[in-house]
């Protein structure tokens, strides 16, 4: 009991810090019209990427740029803080064995094995909520009111952090109880099992944001027919099986714009937010929503997944091997009995950070390459690359436009910005003759 009070008064002091510190500061605008086509990126005989896309860089004032710049980069440091920060909290319940206190206080309340892992992921997920409080609401909060990034006063975050926290409490919990239940009946051969239930569950979350989202948000049909009408003729055109077009109210938790066309099937869905619809021009609209489309038509989800399974595969042949010495080296120590105890979750957590922390390049640059794919599906597919690039300056609010290539290959998760306008103006010098105004034949007299 002591331990969730002290997670609590961690959580109120930091609210109470949080409410003095806060001050919003909202995004620099470019200074010009981003949707005037500069004069180096028009359509001419000399026309030159190079020239074409630091025209458009040219448009983002210098103090968006190292605002961006300094938002982008200390998203570097918190990939370093939050593995040591979850690790840090994953040797306090084992070393403490708080881990074990929480399995036998689920013991005490029921003798199903099944239940017995339910209640202990319930005591798991809020200690660890607890005692995290402190870093999430510093990124979730703090920092994104700073760099003006974020619209929800506390009381509606906190909301959504509820939300959340049921959410994973909930499908958590399921996963965990399915999870033990493999490895208590397959005691050799767990992890291939284990990572087979993983993969499905994988695939779960991926149909998961069309039934999950409006839990956060509300979805509406959008019905504006000069947005509509040419993003789905381009999804037609695409042999995309869709007859609507959705948004979500995205502006009452951030200013970021996105979309995405998700699900499989029937659950296939286009959607936008409405910070997109607001701020964006239809040619970035469109080009936006081409390059969602690739995602799908270019089977991305299905193409991750096969290699999230590899991935699965390979962490849960590590964890058994790995807790199976861990366990023999300390496991008294943390008064865990076996791998089948639900109080190994900690070692569990702590092992497969380490993993993904090392893996992050590669989960970036893999994720990169798509997105690369999809940008230039929707460069083809909408043929507005200054749409593209319009909506390469307002991701620049949040994300640094001209990283180095080491940089790159370690952070990016997306083609950086300079390289998406550099992209499109590429495309758009091998297809000048889209761009040229033709005279209109005179009339017969």
């Amino acid at each position: 009991m002591h331990v969730r009070f002290r997670g609590l008064a961690l959580l109120v002091l930091s609210a109470s810090l949080g409410f003095g510190s806060v001050h919003a500061q909202p995004a620099i605008q470019p200074t010009v019209d981003i949707t005037q086509v500069p004069p180096a990126a028009q359509p001419s005989a000399h026309f030159d990427a190079d020239a074409a896309t630091e025209a458009y860089m040219a448009m983002i004032p210098p103090a968006a740029t190292a605002r961006s710049n300094a938002y982008f980069e200390g998203g570097y440091w918190l990939i370093l803080w939050d593995f040591l920060y979850s690790s840090a909290v994953c040797l306090l319940l084992l070393n403490l064995r708080w881990s074990a206190r929480m399995r036998d206080m689920a013991e005490r309340v029921s003798r199903f094995r099944w239940l017995q892992v339910g209640l202990y992921w319930v005591q798991y997920l809020l200690v660890s909520y607890l005692l995290g409080f402190p870093l999430e609401f510093y990124e979730g909060y703090v920092r994104e009111h700073k760099y003006g990034l974020a619209t929800q006063s506390f009381g509606p975050w906190m909301g959504d952090e509820g939300k959340a926290l049921l959410v994973n409490m909930v499908m958590g919990g399921l996963a965990a109880i399915l999870l033990f239940a493999i490895v208590r009946k397959l005691r050799k051969t767990w992890w291939i099992w284990g990572s087979i239930a993983a993969f499905a569950l994988a695939v779960a979350v991926a149909i998961g944001p069309v039934f999950l989202q409006p839990i956060f948000n509300k979805t509406t049909r959008l019905n504006d027919p000069k947005i509509t009408v040419p993003i789905l003729r381009m999804a037609h055109a695409n042999g995309i099986p869709a007859n609507d077009v959705y948004q979500i109210d995205a502006s009452r938790q951030t200013t970021r714009m996105s979309a995405n066309v998700s699900g499989f099937g029937n659950t296939m869905r286009i959607t936008m937010n409405d910070n997109l619809l607001r701020r964006g021009s239809l040619e970035e609209i469109q080009s936006v929503m081409g390059h969602e489309m690739g995602h799908y038509v270019l089977n991305h989800i299905p193409k991750f997944l096969f290699f999230l399974s590899v991935v699965i595969l390979i962490s849960f042949a590590y964890l058994y091997w790995g807790l199976e010495w861990a366990l023999k080296a300390l496991g008294a120590r943390w008064e865990i009995r076996d791998v089948s105890d639900p109080a190994v979750l900690p070692l569990a957590a702590l092992m497969a950070g380490i993993l993904f922390f090392v893996l992050t390049p590669v989960m970036n640059t893999v994720t990169r390459m798509q997105e690369k794919e999809a940008d230039m599906f929707g460069l083809n597919a909408s043929r507005l690359p200054d749409g593209f690039a319009q909506a390469a300056i307002h991701l620049s609010e949040y994300r640094k436009m001209r990283p180095g290539r080491l940089e790159e290959w370690v952070f990016y998760d997306h083609p950086s910005g300079y390289d998406r306008i550099h992209s499109a103006m590429v495309w758009k010098g091998e297809n000048l003759e889209l761009f040229e105004r033709t005279d209109s034949p005179p009339a017969a007299q």
